[in-house]
């Protein structure tokens, strides 16, 4: 029997190399019933990207204009570059039924929580050792050793909030980190104020008890 339900906001956030973005595409790739919220950022785009899939690439003046006009959830500065979540595609989503991954920053997650908390279940992934972290920077050849070191140092202060997210996964192994993140979306999917026709069922239970 399907319950009708409203989606879930599932935030999965880390210090940058420790996993959050194979964690957040594992999961995607298995579940039809979720998608990436796409941000906006004034970043470089990396050869790697793609406009509108992995972010919206935009100018500075109109990440300020959607952020003075009440468009965006949240907004963060992270490693000299702006990032935000558009506010119109995340109520949509949610009020259909279907989940949204948010790959963000402790930032935009103490942001999220102010508008969106009773939607939302977190979680922060840790690497297992330092010097594994290191390594999975360097194995990216995307960023160069000074950006790999300002990487590193940002990572000691992203750390510092594992303690206000629902959920910490330490990822030793991916595979294993993605089923524990698949297995709290599932049990985020089943509480009780989400499932929006439990109150009608739950009384026809009732009147059907009523009716012997």
């Amino acid at each position: 029997m399907q319950i009708a339900r409203r989606g879930v906001m599932l935030v999965i956030a880390s210090p940058s190399g420790a996993g959050k973005t194979s964690i957040s595409r594992a999961v995607m790739a298995s579940d039809p019933n979720i998608e990436l919220s796409v941000s906006v950022t004034t970043r470089a785009k990396r050869h790697s990207e793609v406009d509108h899939v992995h972010y919206r690439f935009i100018s500075v003046r109109e990440f300020e204009r959607m952020k003075a006009e009440g468009e965006l959830l949240e907004s963060a500065e992270v490693h000299g570059n702006l990032y935000a979540t558009p506010r119109a595609n995340v109520e949509q989503t949610l009020a259909a039924g279907r989940d949204i991954l948010f790959d963000i920053d402790y930032q935009g997650t103490l942001q999220l929580y102010e508008k969106c908390r009773p939607d939302m279940v977190t979680v922060f992934i840790l690497p297992p050792s330092i010097k594994e972290l290191r390594a999975r920077l360097e194995r990216r050849a995307e960023d160069g050793p000074e950006v790999i070191r300002r990487r590193l140092k940002n990572a000691r202060i992203e750390m510092d909030h594992w303690q206000e997210y629902d959920h910490v996964v330490i990822n030793e192994d991916l595979e294993q980190s993605v089923e524990k993140v698949r297995a709290i979306l599932s049990a985020a999917r089943t509480t009780g104020r989400r499932l929006t026709q439990m109150r009608s069922f739950v009384r026809d239970l009732q009147n059907q008890i009523d009716s012997l």
